[in-house]
């Protein structure tokens, strides 16, 4: 069995995140956490989510007692521990010294996808709400810890080669590749958040990474601004990208 291991995998919305999430918890030895500090980034930014109010209800707000939760014990006496985070979540006054405790990845996306999907529920959102620029940050601080680059997923390269990437980002986190990781059961999960029923429809059908899809609705002005506003952040962290055998 590996040494406990916590990974705490820093993504924006609308990437492959909870299909990543899947793939972890569908691995013998991983339990799973689904976005632990959206009740405290919701309660505290006011931002209208859908089933706002029952995120609130269902989940720990306090910021200081999740982080000290995650830097704690693995639930279930597994090995490994998937902790699936949003980067907008983490807020400006919030402390990052948990992060001493964890495994620090980064998965991402392009902006254009990220933009055309995130906007059909939230058509007036605003370019810090899909956490890119929160992203760099998180980024920064890490490689500054570590001494070097923690590892990127690049959301496409998952989709195109799901085995070659997990492989390779096992062998980074000094972790067997299970064939577990690559399909999985449909349906809902007890580790859903609370957002799920809103959020998750794609995914709860789904029994393994989808085919990667490139948008093909035009975009208007004011989502490429969104784009624009976000490429730089995202073009820094996909310069170190994992690569495969196959790139």
């Amino acid at each position: 069995m590996p040494q406990a291991l916590r990974i705490a995998m820093w993504s924006g919305p609308r990437n492959i995140s909870t299909a990543m999430m899947r793939a972890w918890e569908n691995r013998d030895d991983t339990a799973v956490i689904d976005e632990p500090f959206y009740a405290h980034y919701l309660v505290e930014t006011g931002v209208e989510h859908p089933g706002r109010d029952a995120v609130i209800a269902a989940h720990e707000t306090d910021a200081e007692k999740v982080a000290a939760l995650l830097a704690g014990p693995i639930p279930g006496g597994k090995a490994i521990w998937y902790q699936k985070h949003m980067t907008q979540h983490i807020l400006p006054e919030m402390r990052l010294d948990w992060l001493e405790h964890v495994t620090s990845c980064f998965l991402i996306r392009a902006p254009e996808a990220v933009v055309a999907s995130f906007t059909i529920q939230r058509p007036d959102a605003e370019a810090w709400e899909l956490g890119f620029e929160q992203q760099a940050h998180l980024f920064d601080y890490v490689c500054d810890q570590l001494g070097h680059a923690p590892p990127v997923l690049d959301a496409a390269d998952v989709l195109r080669n799901p085995r070659g990437v997990l492989t390779a980002l096992c062998k980074r986190l000094r972790i067997p590749f299970s064939d577990r990781m690559l399909s999985w059961p449909a349906g809902r999960r007890a580790s859903d958040g609370a957002w799920a029923p809103h959020w998750y429809g794609a995914v709860e059908r789904s029994t393994g990474f989808a085919a990667c899809r490139v948008p093909t609705r035009s975009l208007s002005a004011s989502q490429q601004r969104m784009v624009e506003e976000c490429m730089p952040y995202y073009t820094r962290l996909a310069a170190h990208r994992l690569r495969t055998s196959t790139d």
